[in-house]
């Protein structure tokens, strides 16, 4: 079976508990396909370049799948159903990563914010010379 990163983007106004019910929804269709689901990891709540049908905002999920390739289009035909679903894409890739994704680590990055002094890594601005040359 190929191996297979799946990303999708749901609307922003469903709630954390419907969005774990979407991914076990289309983890029981590759499921029911002969396929298996690995890691999944919420990237939660990010905002878009642009707007997809009204929605400024929506919920990344990342799917790890080990497949064949009739359960990968049974769960995209269902996702391009879904209301619930604004976009999909899945990737077929040589192997899984280990680990956290990047975009899971980026996060953790941003979150360290507190080590830095008001100022960020510059420090305070200085005051500005006084123009009196301009006369």
């Amino acid at each position: 079976m190929a191996l297979y990163e799946h990303v999708f983007l749901a609307r922003q106004d469903l709630s954390s508990q419907q969005i774990e019910a979407l991914v076990e929804q289309y983890k029981g269709v590759i499921e029911a396909n002969g396929g298996s689901v690995g890691r999944v990891e919420n990237w939660g709540l990010k905002s878009l370049t642009y707007r997809i049908k009204k929605n400024r905002k929506a919920y990344y999920t990342l799917m790890d799948l080990t497949a064949p390739a009739a359960a990968i289009s049974e769960m995209e035909r269902q996702m391009g159903l879904s209301e619930d679903v604004l976009r999909f894409m899945t990737i077929r890739v040589d192997a899984h990563e280990e680990g956290p994704s990047v975009m899971l680590q980026k996060r953790d990055r941003d979150d360290r914010g507190d080590r830095q002094s008001r100022f960020g890594d510059r420090g305070p601005r200085r005051p500005r010379e006084s123009e009196g040359s301009a006369q």
